[in-house]
Formats: C-alpha cells, structure tokens, sequence
C-alpha cells in the first residue's frame, strides 16, 4: 500500500476553473434525476460516478456532466458557465418532486488528474470527492473539493489546465462548448455513446426516442475525431473544408493535435479520391480515437 500511495504522489494536477457543480438534493433527487438524463443512475450503486447528458426533446445535448453522490443527494459537476442553466433546467422538470436544485459553483474547486493510475485510490485532501474518469480510465482521476481549496504538492504537482487539455486532445476526448455547440449536437456525434454517456437499456430519458433510432442507424455521418497536421494548428472554432466544401469546424487545439466535428464520410470519399482535407489551408490527417468502435467510411445514406 506504501507504494501505490507513494506511485500516486508523482502525478500532475490541473484546476479547471471553467467546470461547476450543481446540487441536486431530496428524497426525489435520485428519481428525478433518473427519468431526465442519458445514463442509468444506478450504476452509481457500484461506481464512484456517471458521464451523462441532459438532451432537448429534439435529442440534441443541452448539457453533459458527471453525476457524483454527495451527503444526501449528488452533485453534477459541468461547464461553470452554463451550470446555473441546468439548475434552471432540471427545476423546470421537478413539478411536485421534492427536490432541492441550486447551482453551487461557488462551493466547489474542480481538479483533474494527468498521468495517474485511476485505479488506485488517490490519496484526498479532507472533504474532497475523487472519482475515476467514467468516460475513459486514461484521462485519470477528478476531484471536486471544497472551495477554497488548499491543494499540496503531495496531491500532485500543479499544472495549468493548458496540460489537462492537452492530455485529453490526445486521447481524442471531446468537451461540450470546446468541441462540439451545446444544443445543435446529438450525443452520437459528441461520441457520448463511445464515452459511457448514454444507456441504451434504461427506460425512458428526455429526447430517448431520437437517441435510439441513431443507434440503430448503418452509419453516423458526423463525429467528433482526432485530427493533426505538420505544423501548429489555427485555434478554433476554425472551418474545415476539402476543397470549397466546409465538412466541419476544429474544435479544441493542443500545439500540432486537434479535435474537430467533421462529416466523416465526406473525410472516406476524400481520401478515397486523394483530396486533402484542410484547415486554414494546412492538411490534415483525420483518425478516429483509439477507444472508439466507429471507422471513416463512406455513408450510403441520402445527405
């Protein structure tokens, strides 16, 4: 145990001053909850936490979050600008629901891991809430800690969230409101149901009917994939284009890597044909991150 406590000590941890929580609290909480967002809120009856989103009824994601218990109720912990608009959200959802919702960003210090091992527990400040990444275990550990936080060296050396991204690019993980827009992308395209984000056997969820038919779809014709280029990459949001025609826009950039939501069957039709797809004029390579099950192929299916 000494050495896995002394192991954990060696990794780097980044404040992510633009994530928030809400507190979602009450004998209702968890039903509440359960009939409005994309994943199965008893899978936290044998995991620390759940990646999941909160969809129009049109199936388009409004917000993504991670859904973490906290005291008697749970925290979702999201984007910092758009978390008093899931307070608002939920609350116009709970009618008669004895629930208490309230945007609590002021309360919370968020960290992320880089480089740990997620599965050995991560030695906390007090009062803190450490979960595994539930999207993917390589992005590490995430810590919510009461606010303000005093994070010593012993609980990793302090990085800027510059490095956190950077990881995350690489690893080809997108971020609501960096990679892809908050009310025009469906969780398919935003790669929630490669990361976890979306339970295909639960019961109903807010835009689950819309959700269910693109699972069953041949192909998904937009993703979010990893791109990179022989020289540093414009920042985004940036059109990404093969020839005149746009098929996308760049999203997050880590130096020479990006990731970016693109047709990824106009990318097949484009390297089948031996078109560059570029950026700003700089071509592009395009690959689907390592963790994913889809593959850039040409779509049969009409435009």
């Amino acid at each position: 145990m000494r050495e896995a406590r002394e192991a954990r000590t060696m990794s780097e941890l980044s404040i992510l001053e633009d994530r928030g929580a809400v507190s979602v609290t009450g004998p209702d909480a968890e039903k509440l909850l359960g009939g409005l967002i994309t994943n199965e809120m008893a899978v936290l009856d044998t995991a620390p936490a759940i990646y999941a989103g909160l969809l129009s009824p049109q199936g388009k994601i409004l917000f993504d979050f991670f859904v973490v218990r906290a005291g008697e109720g749970y925290l979702l912990e999201t984007a910092r600008e758009r978390a008093g608009d899931l307070a608002k959200r939920l609350s116009m959802y709970k009618l008669r629901a004895d629930v208490s919702i309230r945007d609590v960003s002021g309360d919370y210090v968020i960290a992320a891991e880089i480089g740990g091992d997620a599965s050995v527990p991560l030695a906390e400040p007090a009062g803190a809430i450490a979960f595994a990444d539930p999207r993917l275990s390589a992005l590490g550990v995430r810590l919510i800690l009461p606010s303000p936080a005093e994070i010593g060296e012993q609980f990793g050396a302090r990085v800027p969230a510059e490095a956190y991204h950077a990881h995350r690019i690489a690893l080809g993980v997108p971020e609501g409101g960096k990679d892809f827009v908050f009310g025009d992308t469906f969780p398919h395209e935003a790669l929630l149901d490669q990361l976890h984000g979306v339970s295909f056997t639960k019961g109903c969820f807010v835009g689950q009917e819309v959700v269910s038919r693109m699972q069953h779809r041949t192909v998904v014709r937009k993703r979010v994939v990893a791109v990179s280029a022989g020289v540093p990459l414009p920042a985004g949001p940036v059109p990404i284009t093969i020839g005149e025609a746009e098929i996308g826009r760049l999203g997050s950039v880590a130096g020479a890597r990006g990731l970016a939501l693109l047709r990824i069957d106009r990318v097949a039709e484009a390297q089948r044909d031996g078109k560059p797809v570029t950026v700003d004029g700089i071509p592009l390579t395009v690959s689907v991150p390592a963790f994913a099950t889809f593959a850039i192929k040409v779509s049969h299916e009409t435009a």
